[in-house]
């Protein structure tokens, strides 16, 4: 190799390596311009009322965005978790009020919390598990099983909440939802804990490192040993067992299950995945990332609804920023090559 050779090779590797770290520290970029933006335009935004509420509502879906992160690094999707959120918040409800009835009393015949809290997590991980298995030994694509999933999961949630809520929890179950531990809300406590555990599996073991290889190249992890199908089941079961926590949370921070809740959380979970730096073409990513995107979102349509935008325009925000997220990371990678 001749010395000019050398040196056009370096220069490219340097910028490579250049294009790879923007590609990292874009969402922490513009979560930061946002903030001073925010602020600019409504000195009220950084108010530590308002902080904690945007953490507040970032935890419900974070918690779901980071068990979507174990699915998009295999390259799957996951568009049932609005509906899987209801159905496991009316399980929780059911199992604690001791039936459908609608009444706000505290009273009941149902059973103490931790019953209700096990059976929401059940639940989710259960129907995690069955969309995982259809995707990983019948080869339907995830896209259509989870899409499938959205539609039973929101009628299952009909059935058993009759239509209507379930309302009027015990102060314990209650406290999961709109608890402070110091002035920190509970849900933001999980959100964080979760994210942290979620964070060590992926780094820290060895099944974290399969999930990264089974997202990079499926062939490859397969003929390296690796059962590419116990990965991918075991991921859709991570994100039902995060979309039964959230579930639990949402009703006790609301002191109610319904039917419709959660609608709209697939968009908003995979906003915050994508725009965290996690790609959809799998293997690239992390839930670091994901903190990041989530609170980015939670940051965005807090300071829309500050701003006094219409909820229509921050829905088309949000969808061109997943748009621009995505292409975002394809130029990166070209880039990066």
């Amino acid at each position: 190799m001749t010395a000019e050779e050398h040196a056009e090779t370096s220069a490219a590797l340097r910028r490579a390596r250049r294009f790879a770290l923007l590609g990292k520290l874009a969402p922490l970029i513009f979560l930061l311009a946002l903030v001073v933006i925010f602020t600019s335009l409504q000195p009220r935004f950084l108010l530590p009322i308002n902080i904690f509420n945007v953490l507040r509502q970032v935890s419900i879906f974070g918690i779901i965005a980071v068990g979507m992160t174990f699915v998009i690094l295999i390259r799957g999707i996951d568009l049932s978790v609005g509906s899987l959120v209801a159905l496991t918040g009316l399980c929780a409800a059911v199992v604690a009020k001791g039936g459908t009835s609608g009444g706000f009393s505290d009273a009941g015949d149902g059973y103490h919390w931790t019953i209700a809290v096990l059976a929401a997590l059940a639940v989710g991980t259960l129907a995690g598990l069955f969309q995982g298995m259809v995707v990983a030994w019948l080869a339907v694509p995830a896209f259509v099983v989870t899409l499938g999933g959205l539609t039973i999961f929101r009628g299952l949630a009909l059935a058993i909440g009759n239509g209507g809520p379930v309302s009027g929890f015990s102060p314990e179950f209650g406290w999961w939802g709109r608890g402070l531990i110091g002035p920190v809300p509970v849900p933001v406590i999980i959100f964080a804990l979760v994210a942290l555990i979620a964070y060590l599996v992926l780094t820290q073991t060895r099944f974290g490192r399969s999930v990264y290889a089974v997202g990079s190249n499926p062939e490859a992890a397969r003929l390296s040993g690796i059962n590419v199908n116990g990965i991918t089941i075991t991921s859709f079961g991570i994100i039902g067992f995060c979309s039964g926590l959230a579930g639990f949370v949402l009703a006790a921070r609301l002191n109610s299950a319904e039917a419709v809740a959660g609608t709209g959380y697939e968009l908003t979970v995979i906003a915050a995945v994508v725009i965290g730096g996690t790609s959809l073409y799998g293997g690239t990513g992390g839930v670091v990332g994901t903190v990041i995107g989530a609170v980015l979102t939670g940051v965005l349509m807090n300071g829309l609804v500050i701003l006094n935008v219409s909820p229509y325009t921050q829905q088309v925000m949000i969808g061109l920023i997943i748009i621009a997220a995505v292409a975002f990371d394809v130029f990166i990678k070209r880039q990066s090559r």
